[in-house]
């Protein structure tokens, strides 16, 4: 996946209010800020407890996903028709072994990358068809980003790293800075927020990181192998993270992982293999007894280096 950065760049090209199809309307919505309440993420429902199915329509559905790159007798299709459904509430760990496909469907699921052929829908809507400016203004509405590497800019405290998002949406200094407070506070950091990256243990950073994909309360987050850079003490820490926001908020996570430890937190684990879903496990969950019910933080100050 591309840096987090560019996942929030400004617009500049104005979205046609003239047309009228439902993708117009629909991408006008998100420019706009006239979202209906229903799609609002600050009207997400926790999921229901562990053992209950999740019911409702799909938050997130793929239909016959193909995506090929190159041309001639070099092209190569990474996906061969996909079919997917993700529900609202879901934590979903996507496994497979490297050119399995499940980082290009990341990446489509996440809008950083469109389909060659297939149809994706999200919210019901038909994001294959949105123009890149579209799926940039829903990536910074709907969307938050976790990555391998943190992503953290050096230079800027915990609490500016995670404003950055909201810098995008033009909110003003004293909201953003409200705003990123109460993030850092969710993931237990809020005594570090004057502090920069370099001041800060590799757990800690992605704590800020996690941070500053909620601050502006998306629909979904998508994590890229949120633990490949952590030992194993602190990644079971940001897996049981990512799990308290999952179940207290709703926010449906997206997790690629190669690590069959930290897939075991997630509801659902979908495996991919040469393009395609190989399998889908559902109803899987580690430490199943923890419920709806987890400390509200952990520590924030870690002692790794």
């Amino acid at each position: 996946m591309r840096s987090v950065v560019e996942g929030y760049s400004p617009i500049e090209s104005a979205i046609p209010l003239h047309r009228t199809s439902s993708t117009a309307r629909f991408a006008s919505r998100l420019r706009c800020g006239d979202v209906p309440p229903a799609h609002r993420s600050s009207q997400l429902r926790p999921p229901p407890p562990l053992g209950e199915d999740l019911v409702g329509d799909p938050l997130i559905s793929l239909r016959g996903i193909t995506k090929s790159f190159g041309t001639g007798q070099a092209a190569f299709q990474a996906l061969k028709g996909v079919d997917l459904d993700i529900m609202p509430g879901d934590f979903v760990a996507v496994m497979g072994p490297s050119g399995s496909g499940k980082s290009t469907t990341m990446n489509i699921l996440g809008c950083l990358d469109v389909p060659t052929s297939g149809v994706f829908l999200f919210h019901g809507r038909h994001i294959e068809q949105l123009t890149r400016d579209q799926r940039s203004l829903l990536r910074r509405r709907y969307l938050g980003f976790v990555f391998q590497g943190f992503n953290l800019l050096a230079r800027t405290t915990a609490l500016e790293n995670v404003e950055l998002p909201l810098i995008y949406r033009g909110l003003p200094k004293e909201k953003r800075q409200e705003a990123a407070m109460a993030a850092l506070e969710k993931v237990g950091l809020a005594q570090w927020a004057d502090h920069t990256p370099g001041e800060l243990s590799g757990g800690q950073q992605q704590r800020v990181a996690i941070a500053r994909a909620i601050v502006t309360e998306p629909d979904v987050l998508l994590a890229d192998e949120p633990t490949g850079n952590l030992d194993t003490e602190r990644s079971i820490e940001i897996m049981e993270l990512l799990t308290d926001l999952n179940l207290r908020s709703g926010i449906t996570v997206l997790m690629v992982t190669h690590e069959s430890e930290m897939a075991d937190f997630a509801r659902t684990i979908i495996h991919f293999r040469d393009g395609l879903v190989e399998g889908v496990e559902t109803g899987h969950k580690r430490a199943a007894g923890r419920k709806a019910h987890l400390p509200a933080s952990s520590p924030e100050g870690e002692g790794e280096g």
